[in-house]
């Protein structure tokens, strides 16, 4: 208990492994070691429930305390679920996703595996056509009601693989680009070998017309399936059903929206042309209106 490691390790084995960041943490691990540092109180984790605090308190020694209403309520679980008629195949759900729970390819439609998923709900807002509704699926159970110990337990698998996977694309792509300074760097001494020389050429200047046509393609078919999108949201809302998932949303979720808004327009994609006109998700949290993650 003295060990701020060990205690981590046993406040995680209390959480559910939901990664939902409600707590206000990357995910469960950070939070129980800011519990375990005592930067944060145990009280903060609306998934785990009354149970979850009553959990946590007693591991520490402390009184059980009502849940924090900053971090949300307790509520049934959700899953989520993808409209297959509005799907764009964006591929931003997946990579919000930190259970790999949905399954797809870019530009394809995508799923969610529903015994995978975690009802974390980080993959609603980063849509850019509002295509996935979190739906209850547990009824009136609650908190540890409505989630098991192998449940969580499994989840924490996929997500450490998932942690593990992105660190090794992350090792492989500074590294690639570490060879190619090198490349550079050699290039630009006297004397560099002819065969440095020709890598470098085949590295960092490929033939610019056909990259040019195909970045020009790419944009134009993303282009193309949000205005797709874009007008089957008119029809929608010209029958009264409207595009969802776009009221009560957290500033962290929002940041989520900005910054899938600003990847887009890096690669030259206009804005919703909604955007502005009452279509902006609201930050103001709304926890009572707002499906748990």
């Amino acid at each position: 208990m003295n060990d701020p490691k060990t205690l981590a390790d046993r406040i995680e084995d209390l959480l559910p492994q939901t990664q939902c960041t409600k707590c206000g943490y990357d995910g469960c691990r950070p939070y129980a070691e800011a519990i375990a540092a005592g930067n944060a109180n145990y009280n903060q984790c609306p998934p785990g429930g009354a149970q979850g605090v009553a959990r946590l308190a007693s591991l520490l020694g402390k009184p059980v305390i009502p849940i924090n209403p900053d971090n949300g309520l307790e509520r049934p679980r959700a899953v989520a679920f993808i409209d297959e008629q509005l799907c764009i195949g964006c591929t931003l759900c997946m990579q919000a996703c930190p259970v790999d729970a949905i399954v797809g390819a870019p530009k394809q439609m995508h799923t969610i595996v529903k015994d995978l998923c975690t009802g974390c709900d980080l993959c609603v807002a980063p849509c850019p056509v509002d295509c996935i509704a979190m739906i209850p699926v547990t009824g009136e159970a609650t908190g540890w009601d409505a989630w098991t110990q192998q449940q969580a337990d499994e989840a924490r698998v996929r997500h450490d693989r998932r942690l593990a996977r992105q660190t090794a694309e992350r090792n492989a792509a500074e590294a690639r680009a570490a060879a190619r300074r090198a490349s550079t760097h050699a290039q630009a001494q006297p004397g560099a070998p002819a065969d440095v020389a020709a890598a470098q050429a085949s590295i960092t200047q490929p033939a610019s017309a056909p990259t040019d046509d195909a970045e020009a393609k790419k944009k134009a078919i993303i282009q193309a399936a949000l205005e797709r999108a874009r007008r089957k949201k008119a029809e929608m809302t010209e029958q009264g059903l409207g595009p969802r998932n776009v009221e009560h949303v957290s500033a962290d979720v929002q940041a989520q929206i900005d910054a899938a808004e600003a990847r887009r327009k890096r690669i030259g994609i206009e804005p919703d042309a909604g955007a502005g006109n009452g279509e902006k998700h609201d930050v103001t949290r709304n926890d009572d209106d707002q499906s748990a993650r």
